[in-house]
């Protein structure tokens, strides 16, 4: 029935017409079905599209698909590929295709996606502590006894929000919890201390909304994070299951749940979940990494595990930006017509990486040419020669930290490595 659902909802999104709502598709596409433009297997280049247009690499997110597969097959990992990095209900399929367990989410909105495509099994790496949300996620819970949900806590007043809320609602299922411990001092979210979880475990087993499952964290808060300082605070999540088991906390379980993994630390997360010792019932451990998809070409090109053990396999970046100049002011600078509101600029700003020539479409390397500033409809562009851009060109940019472009662009074309568009991958939020 799941399945059933997911595939409906994705012949819906071929069905969807395209016209103004989406950047940068061609004018004389308007009407079409979503679908049917695909089927015309269109270039990039020379068929219609507008710029910028952004473009994702039909290549490069098979391979990384693939590639993440093996990786947590081969470390005995289940895997919940945060969708924050690509809220896009065709990619939650290909994750599930590629053996993914179920789908992260950040907030109960993109809950409520998943839930319209029917993914069953959701891990919400937050607290939830909304009462419209909680009511919503107690009549999902009712209505399907297959769907699974676990989420955050941290502390007592959350507990008690979560209680109300679900007694109120007249809830017949407990929902699933994991204790979530904090990274450090200074972290984010979490439990700073082990005491103060044991309380919060001495919480939930007095209320009959909740469920404790297991224990969770995100590594990647952990304060001048360093493999040493990752390792000792995964090792404290472990043996916080650990006691937990011993002190019962976990009878009657089928799993016990222990979660963590961004996508900047998953092999020191593989590394450690390694070391968990035989519980009371099996032990679910659950990787998190979600930026994998399309990788990107800035910050998580440094910081991969996959750069600190290259024998694992290499991401491929799988994004990149098409923007074209539109103003050459003077022989070192230039400007092309993307900006904030197309290219993720949160953490580092756009690489030029390709020029295709506005007058016979050749390829060259950006050789000289720097992007040294957005605005929020221009990026600005130093050259070093007067010969190196011209007004028409078009200049191929790759981006850093993948979860904001997903954001800009609601339908994204898959674009192979001739430029044919052979799909439109569709997001939200």
């Amino acid at each position: 029935m799941a399945g059933e659902r997911l595939a409906k909802g994705l012949k819906q999104l071929a069905e969807e017409r395209v016209d103004h709502r989406f950047k940068a598709l061609p004018p004389d596409a308007e009407g079409l079905a979503v679908g049917e433009l695909a089927a015309e297997r269109r270039n990039l280049f020379r068929d219609g599209f507008t710029t910028p247009v952004l473009a994702l690499s039909a290549e490069s997110v098979e391979h990384n698909l693939a590639l993440m597969e093996t990786y947590a097959t081969r470390h005995g990992l289940a895997f919940a590929p945060h969708g924050k990095t690509c809220m896009a209900p065709q990619l939650f399929a290909r994750q599930l295709e590629h053996g993914a367990w179920g789908i992260t989410a950040a907030v109960p909105t993109q809950v409520r996606v998943y839930r319209a495509y029917g993914i069953q099994r959701i891990f919400l790496a937050n607290e939830i502590v909304d009462a419209a949300a909680l009511r919503w996620l107690s009549r999902e819970l009712d209505a399907d006894p297959d769907f699974r949900f676990i989420a955050y806590v941290d502390s007592l007043r959350g507990i008690e929000l979560m209680d109300t809320a679900l007694r109120e609602a007249g809830a017949s299922r407990p929902v699933d919890v994991v204790i979530e411990l904090g990274a450090g001092e200074g972290a984010r979210t979490g439990v700073r201390t082990e005491t103060e979880c044991f309380e919060l475990a001495d919480a939930i087993a007095g209320v009959d909304t909740l469920r404790l499952v297991g224990v969770a964290g995100y590594e990647g808060e952990v304060p001048e994070a360093t493999p040493e300082r990752v390792t000792a605070w995964l090792r404290r999540l472990v043996a916080l299951a650990v006691d937990f088991d011993k002190a019962g906390r976990f009878a009657d379980l089928d799993q016990i749940v222990v979660s963590a993994g961004g996508s900047a630390w998953f092999d020191a997360v593989a590394e450690v979940f390694a070391e968990i010792p035989e519980l009371s019932a099996p032990a679910l451990k659950l990787l998190r990494s979600g930026a994998y998809v399309s990788h990107d070409d800035g910050h998580y090109e440094h910081v991969t595990p996959f750069n600190r053990v290259p024998e694992e396999g290499t991401l491929q970046p799988a994004f990149r930006l098409w923007a074209q100049v539109v103003s050459r002011p003077t022989p070192q600078q230039a400007f092309l017509n993307a900006g904030k509101r197309d290219a993720a600029y949160d953490l580092h700003l756009p690489k030029a990486q390709v020029v295709r020539s506005g007058r016979d479409g050749t390829l060259r390397a950006a050789d000289g040419v720097t992007v040294t500033g957005l605005s929020d409809q221009h990026a600005w562009v130093a050259t070093e020669h007067a010969g190196d851009l011209e007004v028409g060109d078009w200049v191929g940019l790759g981006l850093s930290h993948p979860c904001t472009s997903f954001d800009k662009w609601q339908l994204i074309p898959l674009v192979e490595q001739d430029g044919t568009v052979t799909d439109f991958v569709r997001t939200f939020f």
